[in-house]
């Protein structure tokens, strides 16, 4: 591609609506059901609603919040160490992401473990930090951010309702089917995620191609 051919492209991009900024990740790149990034807390914490939710909505927040960050430094970040800078963005408001929920419930957190901390290298924020937010205004940053984030947020919660509704009848921890229902146990294992991902994948991509 020549230079002049490439600056139209990058012309054309800008044109478009801001709007398009945010809905791109609520379903033309949503994150788990296109892009399939962030697979280890898609998988590990959706076994429940609650889970999916809080762990989306902290995903969210910090991806939000780094993406702002980045952009509005981009001037002032050295190339060189760029994503070193990035990471340590994203560190910042993970701590304080965590923090945030052992205060508002411990339970919370211990279900979540690990996986809270691990939002830091979650190739979701490193990559729109870098692709994204260090090469655009703050706004269009910010709005990507939102889009990107509750598209992630969309998916953890349909792995995590069909899950917890049918492994153990119940959704946000309120009873949905009655007491003799049968559990489905293996929805609550690991292997549970990969079988949820996989529909959720197939019914996301035959939505995709009818649409278009």
């Amino acid at each position: 591609m020549s230079t002049r051919t490439k600056t139209t492209f990058l012309a054309a991009l800008d044109k478009s609506p801001p709007t398009n900024d945010f809905i791109k990740g609520l379903w033309r790149e949503n994150p788990v059901f296109v892009q399939v990034l962030g697979m280890c807390p898609v998988l590990a914490v959706s076994n429940t609603a609650e889970n999916a939710l809080v762990m989306g909505l902290a995903t969210t927040f910090v991806l939000l919040m780094s993406n702002t960050l980045v952009s509005l430094l981009r001037a002032f970040i050295p190339r060189q160490v760029r994503i070193a800078c990035y990471v340590l963005i994203i560190a910042t408001f993970v701590t304080m992401t965590d923090y945030l929920i052992q205060a508002i419930s411990l339970e919370l957190h211990q279900a979540l473990g690990a996986f809270i901390s691990l939002i830091v290298v979650n190739c979701l924020i490193l990559g729109r930090a870098e692709a994204f937010a260090s090469r655009n205004t703050t706004g269009r940053s910010m709005l990507d951010a939102l889009g990107m984030g509750l598209g992630f947020t969309f998916g953890l919660l349909c792995l995590g309702a069909v899950r917890e509704l049918l492994g153990s009848g119940s959704l946000f921890n309120v009873v949905i089917f009655p007491d003799h229902f049968q559990e489905w146990v293996v929805m609550m294992l690991p292997a549970g995620g990969f079988f949820t991902l996989a529909i959720w994948l197939l019914i996301f991509n035959a939505a995709k191609k009818s649409k278009d």
